[in-house]
């Protein structure tokens, strides 16, 4: 059993990822899900973008590493999108991390530190032609951290949706996001 902590998108802690963390559940995991907006959620990811930039994005990280610090240290660090914020900040400078999924995003390993650390196991997901996960750098971002981690994997989907595994939003993707799952659910289970 692998112990998570999971971190939601621009739009908020939705049903869709309340959902998602029922799924791993269901698998035999523990998961944490916090809510960094404190209750809001919002009907598109630009909206809930704005909010972020409102709140400011050190805010949320700070929110994110709150969530985390009641928690044991050994854990997988995991975000949808803007949730990948914090998931690999987390990932990258807490101590003890298990291993990190990144979903629909990814950031330069350079943004919290000299190297992806070792021996932490990550996964990025994200579909080949999602506007914001290919033109915003996230990809180049993703292949630049598989090239320079031996446990890094990158999973590209076909599709343009951006939170095809969030089935409350309109990108949902049932296929991709059941092949998602199952990806996810085999990495946990491998998580010692």
């Amino acid at each position: 059993m692998a112990e998570v902590i999971l971190f939601h998108h621009a739009q908020g802690l939705t049903s869709g990822v309340r959902d998602f963390a029922a799924t791993l559940r269901e698998a035999g995991h523990e998961v944490h899900v916090p809510d960094l907006y404190e209750g809001r959620t919002f009907d598109t990811v630009a909206e809930g973008v704005d909010h972020a930039r409102s709140v400011g994005f050190d805010t949320i990280l700070e929110r994110g590493a709150a969530a985390a610090d009641g928690l044991p240290s050994g854990l997988v660090y995991a975000g949808f999108s803007l949730g990948v914020l914090p998931a690999q900040m987390l990932a990258q400078t807490r101590p003890g991390a298990k291993g990190a999924l990144l979903m629909h995003g990814c950031v330069p390993v350079s943004e919290f530190g000299d190297a992806w650390p070792v021996g932490v196991p990550v996964q990025v997901h994200g579909m080949d032609r999602d506007p914001y996960f290919v033109d915003e750098g996230d990809l180049d971002a993703a292949r630049e951290l598989v090239a320079g981690a031996p446990e890094a994997e990158l999973f590209l989907y076909p599709g343009d949706g951006h939170l095809f595994a969030d089935r409350s939003v309109g990108d949902y993707d049932a296929g991709a996001a059941a092949v998602l799952v199952g990806r996810v659910v085999r990495f946990l289970d491998g998580v010692r």
